[in-house]
């Protein structure tokens, strides 16, 4: 999960699929031979432009897709490294970007699996 404060609350990045028309966490697959903290990394940088220091584990879902196969997906906390403002930009996967509020992000997320994680990391 993507954090960062800039002298306020913390706030989380939040992504807009076009594709599926949700809100979700920044998350992806495995490459082969990719471990699972390389594969968020990569994942992250993709989807965000953002690069970011991977920090600790932040939980691990499981879920079924929309075509019912079953998902399992490893989160951590990261920090971007550098300016967070001018880095994105819109691709075919991910359309907009959003950082909101901790706090404020759960209603915002589509999935309840992904409002899970924001309520594992709440203070």
């Amino acid at each position: 999960m993507l954090r960062r404060r800039d002298g306020g609350p913390v706030e989380v990045a939040l992504i807009h699929r076009p594709a599926y028309d949700d809100w979700t966490l920044p998350k992806g697959k495995l490459n082969p031979g990719e471990t699972h903290e390389e594969a968020a990394l990569r994942e992250v940088k993709e989807e965000t432009g953002l690069v970011v220091h991977l920090g600790d584990p932040a939980g691990q879902v499981h879920y079924r897709d929309r075509k019912g196969r079953p998902k399992s997906v490893r989160y951590w906390t990261m920090q971007p490294v550098g300016s967070t403002e001018e880095e994105f930009a819109p691709n075919d996967e991910v359309d907009r970007l959003r950082w909101i509020p901790l706090a404020e992000a759960g209603p915002v997320l589509t999935y309840e699996h992904d409002r899970e994680i924001l309520e594992s990391l709440k203070p």
